[in-house]
């Protein structure tokens, strides 16, 4: 079908088109905002990391498809995520980025980010609610503003939307 003067008609494709380019431009934002090489932000990722989890959650069980069958965290693991940090001053801030849900069959409360170069433990904090949440963070190898992955159990403590972008603060110890 023709628009007017025999140019093709593009109906609700334009619009779509649009809205699909919308994050690339949250990417460029974050990524003027991502620290710069040799920052103290990215100088504290370096320091040596507190002791991570050495027995991470078991994997959900085969045939899991709802959020409470796929997220296998203890409630021990759970209020020691949400509890408050002992010495809040002590952590850096290591920059901000978009999360998105990660692979939710991977257990764990953690978040793949290009704001670190090795695991470490850090906490995230959701502007949009204020919750925070006390995590494994797990580099990501992507570029600085390239967004982040956080597991189901995370965006659960976080009461974030799952389906949502969340734009996250990011601290490393």
């Amino acid at each position: 079908m023709d628009g007017e003067a025999g140019a093709p008609y593009h109906g609700p494709m334009r619009p779509l088109l649009l809205l699909a380019l919308l994050p690339l431009g949250a990417c460029a934002a974050l990524q003027a905002s991502a620290p710069a090489p040799g920052s103290p932000a990215v100088a504290a990722s370096a320091a040596p990391p507190p002791a991570l989890d050495p027995t991470p959650p078991p994997p959900p069980p085969a045939g899991a498809d709802t959020a409470d069958e796929l997220d296998t965290t203890t409630e021990e693991d759970r209020a020691a995520a949400v509890a408050p940090p002992p010495d809040p001053a002590a952590a850096a801030s290591l920059g901000t980025t978009v999360a998105s849900l990660g692979p939710p069959a991977d257990p764990g409360i953690w978040m793949e980010t290009p704001l670190v170069a090795e695991p470490t433990m850090g906490r995230v904090v959701y502007p949009a609610n204020g919750r925070s949440v006390t995590l494994e963070l797990r580099p990501s190898g992507g570029e600085a503003g390239s967004g982040s992955q956080i597991s189901l159990a995370a965006m659960r403590l976080l009461e974030a939307p799952l389906t949502g972008l969340l734009e996250l603060e990011v601290f490393g110890s």
